[in-house]
Parts: C-alpha cells; sequence; structure tokens
C-alpha cells in the first residue's frame, strides 16, 4: 500500500475533533456557508462537470451513468438548497433519546455521539460529495470522499467550494478530504484501515457495492441496487395505478427508485394491462412480460428470471400477472433487492398485509416509489438508501450518522457492597 489514503485518513481524523467540538450554531452556519460556496463557484463547477460528462460520453457510458453524473443550474441550486435544509434540522449531537431511572436511583440515559470517520465510496454522482459531507459535518463526523473517475473534475470543483466554507469559519479543510487519485488500490488501502475508518458507505453499480463488501475490514453499511415493485391489487384505483406506474418508470429511469417491475392481480388483468402497456409504449418504454401479459399485446417480449431480478436503470420493465396477494409477495421475496416495494389499493387489510410481509426498506401504499429520497422523506438529503439492516436502514441523514451510547449518572452506587 502506498500510505496515500492513510494520510488523508489521519488527517481527517484529527480534524474530526474539531467538527464534534463546534456548537450547533456554528456547524449550522458552516453548512449554510457551503451552499452558499456552491452557488458562487457555480460556473467552475459546471465547466468541470461538462468536461466530464464529455469523456464519459465518449468512453460509451450508459444513459443512466450520463444522467446521474451530468449537472446543470437547477441541479447545483439543489445541492445548495439540500445543504441549506440539512443545516435547519434540529442537531442531533447529544440529543439525550431515552432516559430512565433505576432502582437503585442510577439514571441511565442514551445519549448521541457522533461515528467518528466515515468513508464514502460512490460514483457518477457528483451531488453525492455536497451532500455526504453536509449530513456527516451536521452530525459531527469527518468524511473520506472517493468519487468515481467518471465524476473527478466535478467532485474536485465542489471540495473546492466545501473547502473554502471550511476555511472561513477558520476549520480544518481535513474534515472533508476528497481521495483525488481514483486507482482501486487506494479504495483497497482505504477499506484496511480499521483503526482509522469508523464506517464505509458504497453507494453505486452492484460490482462496486460487491468489491466493497468482499475486500473491506471496516464497517459497511450497503447501499445496494433497487429492484423496486409496484403490485397492482384487484382493489386498486386504476387511474391511481398508472399514474403511479408511469412516475415510477418514466420520471427518471437511471436512479435506484425508480420501478423495475410491475406486479398485476389477475382479476384486475383486464381492465388494467391494456392501458398500462399503451401507457409505457407511449413513454418510450420497453416491456417484458410473462404468457398472461402477452396475450394483451403481441409485441411484449418474453421475460425471463434474469428480467426480473434485473435492475434496469432504463427505459424497461418487467410486468408480470399473479393470481394473488401471496404470489406477488413470493416474487418480491424471491427477486427483490430490499429496496422499494408499492402497492396501489383501496383495500386497507389489504395494504396492511402488504406492508407487513415485505421486509423492504420503504414501502409505499398509493404512492410512487421515487418518494424513497431523503429529500422528500423530510432528511434534507441522503447519503444513501441503506439495503443493510444494522443500526439504519432506508435512506440515511444526519441522525443515522449518529450512534447512542450509554450515559449513567449517580450518587456514589456501587454495584457490590463494600467488604469489612
Amino acid at each position: 500500500m502506498s500510505g496515500y489514503v492513510r494520510g488523508l485518513a489521519v488527517a481527517a481524523r484529527a480534524a474530526q475533533t474539531a467538527i464534534a467540538g463546534c456548537d450547533s450554531v456554528t456547524r449550522y452556519a458552516l453548512l449554510e456557508r457551503m451552499a452558499a460556496q456552491l452557488l458562487d463557484g457555480q460556473e467552475a463547477i459546471l465547466a468541470a462537470n461538462a468536461q466530464d460528462v464529455l469523456d464519459a460520453a465518449a468512453t460509451g457510458a450508459s444513459k443512466a451513468t450520463l444522467d446521474r453524473l451530468m449537472l446543470d443550474a437547477a441541479r447545483v441550486q439543489g445541492m445548495a438548497q439540500a445543504l441549506r435544509e440539512v443545516a435547519a434540522q434540529a442537531d442531533p449531537l447529544g440529543e439525550i433519546t431515552r432516559s430512565e431511572v433505576r432502582p437503585n436511583g442510577l439514571v441511565v440515559q442514551r445519549q448521541r455521539i457522533p461515528l467518528g470517520l466515515v468513508a464514502m465510496i460512490y460514483e457518477a454522482r457528483p451531488n453525492v460529495t455536497a451532500e455526504a459531507a453536509a449530513l456527516c459535518l451536521k452530525a459531527g463526523n469527518a468524511v473520506l470522499l472517493r468519487g468515481g473517475s467518471e465524476a473527478a473534475r466535478s467532485n474536485a470543483a465542489i471540495a473546492d467550494c466545501l473547502h473554502a466554507a471550511l476555511r472561513a469559519l477558520r476549520l480544518p479543510e481535513a474534515a472533508v478530504s476528497l481521495v483525488e487519485d481514483t486507482a482501486r488500490e487506494h479504495v483497497l488501502e482505504l477499506l484496511q484501515l480499521t483503526d482509522l475508518v469508523d464506517l464505509a458507505i458504497p453507494r453505486g453499480g452492484e460490482s462496486l457495492i460487491r468489491f466493497v463488501a468482499e475486500h473491506a475490514r471496516v464497517p459497511v453499511i450497503k447501499h445496494y441496487k433497487g429492484v423496486c415493485h409496484l403490485y397492482v391489487d384487484r382493489a386498486a384505483d386504476i387511474d391511481t395505478a398508472l399514474g403511479l406506474l408511469i412516475d415510477g418508470k418514466a420520471s427518471r429511469p437511471g436512479v435506484c427508485n425508480a420501478l423495475e417491475t410491475l406486479l398485476v392481480h389477475r382479476e384486475i388483468a383486464d381492465a388494467f394491462l391494456p392501458r398500462a402497456l399503451a401507457a409505457l409504449r407511449a413513454s418510450g418504454i420497453e416491456v417484458r412480460g410473462d404468457a398472461a401479459t402477452r396475450s394483451f399485446d403481441v409485441d411484449v417480449a418474453q421475460a425471463s428470471d434474469d428480467d426480473y431480478a434485473a435492475e434496469f436503470l432504463d427505459l424497461v420493465i418487467a410486468v408480470r400477472v399473479v393470481d394473488n396477494l401471496a404470489e406477488a409477495l413470493a416474487h418480491i421475496a424471491r427477486f427483490g433487492s430490499d429496496h422499494t416495494e408499492v402497492i396501489a389499493t383501496e383495500d386497507a387489510a389489504t395494504a396492511e398485509a402488504f406492508v407487513c410481509a415485505t421486509r423492504s426498506s420503504a414501502v409505499m401504499v398509493n404512492a410512487s416509489s421515487r418518494f424513497n429520497d431523503g429529500g422528500q422523506l423530510g432528511l434534507g438529503a441522503e447519503i444513501g438508501i441503506s439495503t443493510t439492516r444494522l443500526h439504519a436502514y432506508g435512506p440515511m441523514g444526519a441522525e443515522t450518522l449518529t450512534i447512542e451510547r450509554f450515559v449513567v449518572r449517580g450518587d456514589g452506587q456501587t454495584r457490590h457492597s463494600s467488604i469489612e
């Protein structure tokens, strides 16, 4: 190992103490200043990003990758707004989440403290550079950012803005450290730093997640692929279900909370599927379906098990007709990725059964899968959507970048009687 990443991590670890020691007013001012610096640096960010997009397109990057990579003025403003929303949230540090008095008079409390140093390993999404930094700093952590080579210029330009804000408040720039050399050997080095890194969060394609999980010696929370389902129940309102389908699939197909599979109860298939297939075709979406689905449209391609397991991240959807709720749930259990599941139904009992039987990080009842997003769920921004059942599951905001510890307050209690 070269020691390059260890040097960054040592500096970031030292800087974390300064961030954790700030009061809430200072951390609020820091995030507000970061938002302002992003807007002030918008021209440089967009110029860097334009070159990244050109290079990625020249190397044959997919439409989904280019969509995630591309920034425009609206997206830069969205980053700044996300930082301001995080800044305005209640400070999680020091919060007493639980307190009880034991029979012996001890006051036992749970208190939120920072995780420490968080390593963020991600691909193609330059907005993660700003949003991950803001969330980590809000929670009193330092962050080590390793973005993908396809976004190297964009990430560096954004990091420059964040560093300017840290300097303005006389805080160490190393609290937000960017691994600018994107060689894979440096990821391996980072994943071995058990004495410095408290948590690694990989966010990207399946190959990246697997690589991190297989090589890490530090704790990892996986932000895995989104094989998201919409189940249209026999008691669904058809117009509602159509709206959920098109918004979930067509609004931005290259993101992890986009729909990938449509399941339709057989008793509503005659009324729903012809309209659904026409709407999908009008939106430019390729449909792959089972025999029952293909009976409504001969142009639908035959779906395979690989299709039902796929995260297409494109204008493609797999469709299957099921006999009942139990069959839909069995399909989701077999092919799902614990990300997002949606049910369209007017039957409250069926909705509740669906919620109770699915294990995914978010379950939507008559609401689009696209709402499984930190900003939409009130977190301001997200560091990612955890599909690992640890202390965080689903969109991770500032609060989930803290951990609870015990604080015990007494007045001299001992566990054992003194021995005379």
